[in-house]
């Protein structure tokens, strides 16, 4: 029987993460996990709580962390806070071990504490020779292009890389829903903090993925979707 694995897609903002894992996703059959899903979907149950609700707040290592507050900050472009975030991804992982699932991630860990926290969770419970990451290199001016152009589909989110390939496209390829920009998020302003924080607390995590003894593939952004995709495939 084929181990299980985690496939780890790294790199800044727009540099095609959520396309490759949602293809890798389907070929592989992989669980295609996202942490900003997994974070809309924690925002979207305790939008309507009061402030004095228990279920707004998240309580981990003995402190106390309010969702809606960590909701604005993803808003302005700002990562939550890293243990908040990594408790929610602790027990999802956990559950998809359960249920016998690979993982492919598209953004996490997103900062040297969550990989401090994460990889050795995702040794323990799959094995680090089955553990594979793939840094994928844009440039920040491809950055803001890109993701001040790209569009998410109405029906399960699907992020639709904007490129030659897809610009011309109104429905998602994958469900045929109609694709949508994700407002806020996605505007140039938002992205240039997006960028600078993918420089301070996201880029360094390479060095801990090494430490951890875990290979760092890099792949050339700047290719085709397909182009990214084969050379990605090859490494596996």
């Amino acid at each position: 029987m084929k181990a299980k694995q985690i496939i780890i897609l790294f790199g800044p903002p727009g540099a095609g993460k959520g396309t490759q894992a949602e293809l890798l996703s389907g070929k592989l059959d992989l669980f295609h996990f996202e942490t900003s899903k997994l974070l809309e979907e924690k925002f979207e149950l305790v939008k309507d709580l009061s402030a004095d609700s228990d279920e707004r707040f998240i309580e981990v290592d003995g402190e106390k962390f309010d969702v809606l507050k960590e909701k604005e900050l993803w808003l302005k472009g700002v990562l939550c806070d890293p243990p908040f975030v990594v408790h929610l991804i602790q027990e999802k992982v956990r559950d998809l071990r359960h249920d016998g699932e690979s993982i492919v991630f598209s953004g996490s860990p997103r900062t040297v504490y969550e990989a401090e926290k994460e990889l050795p969770l995702f040794k323990e419970l799959y094995g680090q020779e089955n553990i594979k990451a793939f840094y994928i290199t844009v440039t920040p001016e491809e950055t803001i292009d890109r993701n001040s152009h790209r569009r998410i589909c109405e029906t399960a989110r699907h992020s639709i890389l904007w490129n030659k390939e897809t610009e011309g496209l109104t429905n998602c390829p994958l469900d045929g829903s109609k694709l949508l920009r994700r407002k806020g998020l996605d505007d140039p302003e938002t992205i240039k903090v997006r960028i600078e924080e993918f420089k301070e607390r996201t880029y360094p995590v390479i060095d801990i993925l090494k430490k951890e003894n875990i290979q760092v593939v890099e792949i050339n952004g700047k290719q085709t979707v397909s182009e990214v995709y084969h050379d990605i495939l090859k490494n596996i």
